[in-house]
């Protein structure tokens, strides 16, 4: 018999009490539907009454056409001293119209007598109160059992009571929460073998990540009896954040045989997890496992050269199978094999003559400190232009930029750029301001090609980062300068090293327009 286990996403709240993470009702519209599509059980939206962004979602969440899922409304038990009838909080879950709805209370003592200032029957009384009256108001509930390992090692009487106090109203789940993020894999293991055969309601676990244990927890939860697993896309979440559910479902699916997604959702996983982060106007975790940028990505020569003859060899999986790719980073640890394996993956064609020259050429630059690892736009350009490429887009001639200070006016300097540019024969000489020396060029040289390439009004430089790669050279210290750009479908870096920041900046600049032109947007190449 296959393990069967159910997945319970909670991005949209708890994901979104981490630092940073602002989701508007539209992000969150976007993000029920993707999680939908991908096939997961359960997905919570908020808490109902919290603010009125949750309030305003659930009126509208109620009425979309979810193929797969199950919206769930979250909440907190009633407040000691009073009726569950007459409870706000448990209305607003109410309110929210949703067929599920999961609840909160404590399964600690000591957050029950200090923090509740209330005693422990009263405690329990709450729970039971609040479920049953959320049942008879026709609504299946979820229980999520606050601090229930820390409650667990505490006062173990305490922690079951409450369990059974939801199990015997009526709760579907009894999750078993790591609050505090605390618990080791084994202490999990330990508890939940306590725990399982005292219960017959099905648990669940939902975990925080201050160990950076999250997913293991998870995991070892399920191998000891837990049903179903509460977490976050990408890990989201307050402090360190929750569970990751992307390598938790992977994990799942891949080494434990179980069933918790609809067959070929796994191989959406990393296109889930990339929407999220857009939609949560976060950059992706690079190493994410799995789904991250580098989760198959060799850099040293042993490596590369390896994955090139037996790809299992140094996977664990195959990268497909997440929809993520193989990758290879071209730096001064590789060699040929992975100067071909980057060719590959760009669509170019390397004759052998020509990689003995380019290895030479990237050590070379890699050792004056130029790093091509997360500079994939410049290594193609590189690469293009051994193989014999020369660019058809545009010749710089020239280029200066100025800063002027007015002092006693009171205004920010300003800076002020001119390029001298060819293009299809045409001479093109434009000055523009920024606020800064970089932003002039960006201005001017943006300025001289857009009447040819009209498709640069989607190019948008999104960050600019400089290190310096010898301090104790001073000001004559060499700089390395990155640059990321996005034509809005796609997003690439460029890098530029110089002993003059202004000409590692244009370095870096001119390589990301002319990247950018050589791979226009879908709708720019007609």
């Amino acid at each position: 018999m296959s393990l069967r286990v159910e997945l319970y996403d909670t991005t949209l709240r708890d994901g979104a009490q981490g630092t940073g993470f602002s989701y508007t009702v539209d992000d969150r519209l976007r993000i029920l539907h993707k999680l939908d599509q991908l096939g997961v059980p359960y997905i919570e939206g908020g808490w109902p009454g919290a603010n009125p962004r949750d309030t305003e979602f659930f009126r509208l969440a109620t009425k979309e056409d979810l193929q797969t899922a199950t919206l769930t409304a979250f909440g907190m038990t009633r407040k000691a001293g009073e009726g569950a009838e007459q409870s706000a909080i448990l209305r607003d879950v109410l309110d929210a119209g949703t067929e599920v709805v999961c609840i909160v209370g404590k399964s600690w003592d000591l957050h029950v007598t200090e923090a509740l200032r209330t005693d422990l029957e009263e405690a329990v009384a709450m729970v039971r109160d609040s479920v049953a009256f959320l049942r008879s108001e026709g609504r299946r509930v979820f229980f999520d059992a606050e601090h229930f390992f820390d409650g667990y090692r505490s006062n173990p009487g305490f922690a079951l009571a409450v369990l059974e106090a939801a199990r015997d109203a009526g709760a579907e789940r009894l999750v078993l929460c790591d609050t505090n993020g605390g618990m080791l894999p084994f202490d999990v293991a330990s508890i939940v073998d306590d725990v399982a055969p005292q219960v017959s309601t099905p648990l669940g676990i939902h975990v925080h990540n201050d160990t950076g244990c999250a997913v293991a927890n998870s995991l070892m939860a399920v191998e000891h009896g837990v049903y179903q697993v509460q977490g976050v896309v990408n890990g989201y979440g307050e402090r360190t954040g929750n569970a990751d559910l992307i390598p938790i479902a992977a994990n799942l699916v891949l080494k434990m045989g179980a069933e918790c997604l609809p067959d070929g959702a796994v191989e959406r996983l990393t296109d889930v997890s990339h929407y999220v982060a857009e939609v949560a106007n976060v950059a992706p975790d690079s190493r994410q496992p799995y789904a991250g940028r580098y989760a198959f990505t060799h850099k040293a020569g042993l490596h590369a050269s390896g994955v090139a003859r037996l790809s299992g060899a140094y996977e664990h999986i195959s990268p497909e199978a997440v929809g993520n790719h193989r990758g290879v980073v071209a730096s001064d640890l590789g060699g040929a094999a992975t100067l071909r394996m980057k060719a590959a993956e760009f669509g170019l064609n390397l004759d052998d003559p020509s990689i003995p020259k380019l290895l030479d050429e990237l050590k070379g630059r890699e050792a004056h400190g130029y790093t091509f690892e997360v500079a994939d736009a410049s290594l193609e350009l590189l690469m293009r232009r051994a193989g014999g490429w020369s660019q058809p887009f545009f010749r710089v001639e020239s280029y200066r930029v100025h800063v002027e200070e007015r002092v006693g006016d009171g205004e920010p300097p300003l800076a002020e750029a001119t390029v001298k540019v060819r293009t299809n024969g045409t001479r093109h000489i434009e000055s523009a301001e920024g606020q800064g020396p970089v932003g002039a060029l960006d201005n001017a040289l943006r300025k001289a090609l857009s009447n040819d390439y009209p498709e640069l009004e989607h190019i948008v430089l999104e960050d600019f980062r400089v290190r310096v790669l010898d301090e104790t050279h001073g000001t004559g210290a060499v700089v390395r300068v990155l640059i990321d750009t996005s034509n809005g479908q796609r997003e690439w870096t460029t890098v530029g090293v110089s002993e003059n920041i202004i000409e590692a900046s244009w370095e870096a600049l001119v390589d990301g327009y002319l990247y950018g032109l050589l791979h226009p947007r879908e709708d720019d190449t007609s």
